[in-house]
């Protein structure tokens, strides 16, 4: 009664399901992935405007010395938000580099979103997010023998 017909469309079953759930899930990961992005495209579009301003003004973007020296001399808010963005600007970029190396990216892929950083870390972090999600997706999938052995399965069944 358990022979292997009926072991074989057990497995479809579950591989259906299987296929199911992750389609749900690549469907929610490519929607956050989409809302990453769009959030570092208004941060891009919101944030230069003033980055243009300060330039004609004189300041050099690729300076962060003056630049954070000019905002944090305003005082107030202004030095409240530059100093915070200071401190996790650092901390991305010591972060951003060893976390490429430890998933397995590189430490060049590290290194280019420390150069991206300099338009802005409200926009490098979220594409940094979408590519590191994707990297591991692609990792875990090549490591998944799921679907290629549920092929074979169907094929000697």
């Amino acid at each position: 009664m358990g022979g292997p017909k009926g072991g074989g469309l057990h497995l479809h079953g579950q591989i259906q399901r299987t296929c199911a759930v992750r389609s749900v899930l690549d469907m929610t990961t490519n929607i956050r992935h989409a809302a990453y992005l769009i959030a570092g495209i208004v941060a891009l579009v919101l944030t230069w405007p003033h980055a243009f301003d300060w330039m004609d003004d004189g300041g050099n973007i690729l300076n962060p010395l003056d630049f954070f020296g000019d905002a944090i001399d305003a005082g107030g808010t202004a030095a409240f938000l530059s100093i915070d963005m200071l401190i996790a600007w650092a901390v991305f970029m010591v972060w951003v580099v060893t976390d490429s190396v430890r998933i397995g990216m590189g430490q060049k892929w590290g290194w280019f979103f420390v150069v991206l950083s300099y338009i802005g870390v409200s926009m490098a972090f979220p594409v940094y997010l979408v590519t590191r999600e994707r990297f591991l997706d692609r990792q875990k999938q090549a490591d998944s023998p799921t679907l290629s052995l549920a092929g074979s399965d169907q094929a000697s069944g």
